[in-house]
């Protein structure tokens, strides 16, 4: 039996957002850009906020943001149908491999950020995303949370295993 990982070791891979056909297919929105890596490397998927795990039979991709999946012991419409709404999280041992220049989102969070000058920000907090770049939420002691987009304009150095990002003010970000 798949042992349930920590919320920490888990990653997001997509939500399932309905019951597909009659046999217990599922459709999933994926949020990853990789759903190759998951039909070819991954075995188990971990579904909703108890992380309940479900071997991966089949994925099809019929169009990008989504896949159809077929999960083991889920045979019936009605059981795909209980699934709708839930997240799904792979065990992030199970995800594919990073460029020298990607990270994962969750990376991002409590680092410092500092100015090119020393000067110190605060703490991510958030990070939204935009859909052309992220935004990080940064809590700043003493003043309003600021908003400082992840472009190359801004974001000088990222250096995760460091824990901080530097960033070269623009005029009216701070």
């Amino acid at each position: 039996m798949t042992e349930t990982p920590s919320a920490e070791e888990v990653l997001l891979v997509g939500v399932i957002v309905a019951a597909f056909g009659l046999r217990g297919q599922v459709k999933m929105r994926t949020i990853t850009d990789n759903v190759e890596h998951l039909h070819r490397n991954v075995r188990t998927l971990f579904i909703g906020p108890k992380r309940q795990p479900y071997r991966l039979k089949n994925v099809q991709v019929p169009k990008a943001g989504t896949a159809i999946l077929t999960l083991e012991g889920v045979t019936e419409r009605t059981a795909a149908e209980e699934l709708r709404g839930m997240e799904v999280t792979i065990h992030e041992r199970d995800a594919a491999p990073l460029a020298e220049d990607e990270y994962f989102i969750h990376d991002l969070y409590n680092l410092l950020v500092i100015t090119e000058d020393g000067d110190e920000i605060g703490r991510v907090r958030e990070v939204l995303e935009t859909g052309s770049n992220e935004v990080l939420v940064v809590t700043r002691p003493g003043a309003a949370d600021a908003l400082i987009p992840m472009i190359h304009d801004v974001v000088s150095d990222l250096d995760i295993s460091g824990g901080r990002i530097t960033i070269r003010p623009i005029e009216g970000l701070l």
